[in-house]
């Protein structure tokens, strides 16, 4: 499948993410933001991954507990473990929708996972529209809005400000069903640190960066029950665990949770 046009000058989110984990797919634009971020700020190669796990752990235990259909908003390129061999792992009837308006992402999921893998499709578009999206996912069959689905938020609310990522949890939520989960993780460092990481990232203009503090985070969960064990870092976020040790406000974190729509 052709990829349309896009400007190879300017660096992608999917893909400066993609050369933190080790893929290939990136160019030299997105490499040398990349570059400069880790000079600025070294643990972020390691919180990336770290948030990668999570989010392949948590689907995981949300496919465990019965639910079929998978929402990545954001999803940014394939990369192992992706959401869909975390969820059809343990239901291989998942239904798995990858959702980004990266052109360069969109081809890869189509070229690499869509032809050889049941039950995934990809769509181009603005995650910040929730009832445009779901109705299309609706319309082409993808998702049964009468059915509990799974939305994957992986390091994308820290690109809105607190109320817009509150209103886009809501927005979702409002779309589905009670038994529907939310899987959210998002990037924060501690102090004029993590400032300055959100400045280099505003600097270059691709996207605009808010560096929110916990509490912010915990609040985007509002409407939904947090899920044991709770909200706090990747690192120490274990499916079914009965709780988690106070933060340590460590230099960098990936704050994460799962929220239930009860």
């Amino acid at each position: 499948m052709p990829v349309p046009e896009f400007d190879t000058s300017k660096p992608s989110i999917a893909r400066v993410y993609d050369y933190y984990l080790g893929g290939k797919d990136n160019f030299a634009a997105d490499r040398e933001l990349a570059d400069q971020m880790i000079a600025m700020y070294p643990p972020i190669v390691v919180k990336v991954r770290e948030n990668r796990k999570f989010l392949a752990s948590a689907v995981s235990w949300v496919a465990g507990l019965g639910v079929r259909q998978f929402i990545d908003l954001g999803a940014g390129l394939p990369t192992s473990p992706s959401m869909h061999e975390a969820a059809q792992g343990v239901s291989p009837s998942a239904q798995v929708v990858y959702v980004d308006n990266d052109p360069v992402v969109i081809s890869h999921v189509n070229s690499l996972v869509v032809k050889g893998c049941p039950g995934v499709t990809a769509i181009d578009a603005d995650v910040r529209d929730p009832e445009e999206i779901l109705t299309r996912l609706w319309l082409a069959g993808s998702v049964n809005l009468g059915e509990p689905a799974c939305v994957i938020m992986g390091f994308l609310l820290h690109f809105l400000d607190a109320p817009a990522a509150r209103a886009l949890v809501r927005g979702y939520a409002a779309g589905l069903v009670p038994g529907s989960y939310f899987v959210i993780s998002m990037a924060h460092a501690e102090g004029e640190l993590g400032d300055r990481a959100a400045e280099a990232y505003n600097e270059q203009a691709f996207a605009k960066a808010y560096n929110h503090e916990p509490a912010d985070f915990e609040s985007f969960f509002g409407g939904l029950e947090i899920v044991p064990p709770g909200v706090g870092q990747a690192e120490d976020w274990r499916p079914g665990a009965t709780g988690l040790l106070p933060s340590d406000r460590r230099m960098g974190q990936v704050l994460v949770g799962v929220g239930k729509l009860s």
